[in-house]
């Protein structure tokens, strides 16, 4: 089935994966329906119509199956049972399968493994007893809520089993999961496409730096290696074992010996692909339009070197003097390579995404220079780096 342009594409989620993907299917000729208990949000702010209700509103989830042609979600944690509903009028992608199994990091590690992809040593922690009893070797470690948390929000890093259950205590003793706190070379990321019929497009694998739990910068040289093939080939079989349609990322731990380890799934375009915008001849974005769309899956082929640059909140915040100073996109946009992607957030917060800046150029290394003049000028907290994969 194709969803002919002019007809209606649905999304679940306000926030700004859900504006940039409006902005690819408008760009297509779609118009867009979004379905967001937020009376104001990124997405709502550019959508054809705004569907003003909670996620598992009955009533108006058969208003925006009624209305739409497939409907996608922008984020992983819209309740699977919704999307369920959803898929008994209309098309979805992705599956409620596919983003209920992810959307809990016990049975996400348990899946990943059965797929014979390798994840960080871990253990599920249901009770104190299940603390008590974690192998030695996984402290120091990493307490992480099972379910809800991203960007470094729920997690703890504890250096002893005393430390792990002081932490299980204060989060309420929800279902938890504690990982081993490994030596890593680097941190990775493969976006992919995979249509209904079982076709798949990999982007080219990113290497990432995290700052804070959130991810700050974001490198792409097109650079092949034994550790990208690898990646793509473990990202394809996670896919294909959840029985993926639409716009996935595989994010991965290099440890200094260069073994590679699934970190976490995300059912849904990804910071990490943002490049795409500027680097790529198909977004991410537009992928995921296309997919909903039955069309064919767009050519992902790098056009140009290109590093990303998170802008979070911080860049915005008051001065000693409680002025809120607007950052120096001229200085910024003067330099070459540069587009300012900005997200329509009225408020900003400290470690809240705003946006960010996508630097491109013939040869990476002058994409790198370019992006630490960025960096210097808005005072962000990582630099680009030359190292690859």
């Amino acid at each position: 089935m194709m969803v002919v342009p002019g007809q209606w594409l649905g999304v679940l989620g306000g926030g700004q994966l859900g504006r940039m993907f409006c902005q690819a299917a408008q760009s297509m000729g779609y118009r867009v329906m979004v379905l967001d208990p937020g009376e104001e949000s990124p997405t709502a702010a550019l959508a054809d119509a705004h569907v003003l209700a909670d996620y598992d509103d009955e009533e108006s989830l058969a208003e925006l199956a009624r209305n739409c042609m497939a409907v996608t979600t922008e984020f992983e944690n819209v309740p699977a049972v919704s999307l369920e509903t959803l898929a008994r009028r209309t098309h979805v992608a992705p599956g409620a399968r596919a983003v209920e199994l992810v959307q809990d990091r016990c049975v996400e590690k348990a899946f990943i493994q059965a797929q014979g992809v390798p994840v960080a040593p871990y253990v599920a922690v249901h009770s104190e007893i299940d603390l008590q009893n974690a192998p030695a070797d996984l402290f120091p470690g990493i307490l992480k809520v099972a379910r809800l948390g991203y960007d470094g929000k729920g997690q703890h890093r504890v250096a002893t089993r005393e430390e792990a259950l002081a932490a299980f205590s204060s989060m309420g003793e929800v279902n938890c999961v504690l990982e081993a706190r490994l030596d890593l070379k680097a941190e990775l990321s493969v976006v992919l496409a995979r249509d209904v019929d079982g076709n798949s497009r990999v982007f080219p694998v990113a290497r990432n730096v995290h700052h804070d739990g959130i991810l700050a910068v974001t490198h792409v040289d097109g650079q092949d290696s034994a550790l990208t093939t690898e990646a793509i080939s473990a990202a394809t079989r996670i896919a294909e074992g959840l029985g993926y349609h639409g716009v996935m990322c595989v994010e991965f731990f290099v440890l200094k010996d260069d073994v590679l380890l699934v970190n976490e799934v995300a059912p849904r375009p990804h910071n990490s692909g943002h490049f795409t915008l500027n680097a790529c001849s198909t977004s991410q974005f537009e992928q995921q339009a296309r997919v909903m769309a039955g069309l064919p899956l767009g050519d992902t082929r790098l056009l140009t070197p290109a590093v990303m640059l998170n802008l979070l909140g911080d860049v915005w915040l008051p001065t000693t003097d409680n002025n809120v100073v607007e950052p120096d996109w001229q200085a910024v946009l003067a330099l070459p390579g540069t587009s300012l992607h900005l997200y329509g957030k009225k408020q900003a917060r400290r470690g809240r995404k705003m946006g960010h800046i996508n630097i491109t150029a013939s040869d990476f290394g002058q994409a790198v220079k370019i992006a630490n003049e960025i960096v210097s000028l808005l005072r962000l907290p990582a630099l680009a780096t030359l190292s690859t994969l």
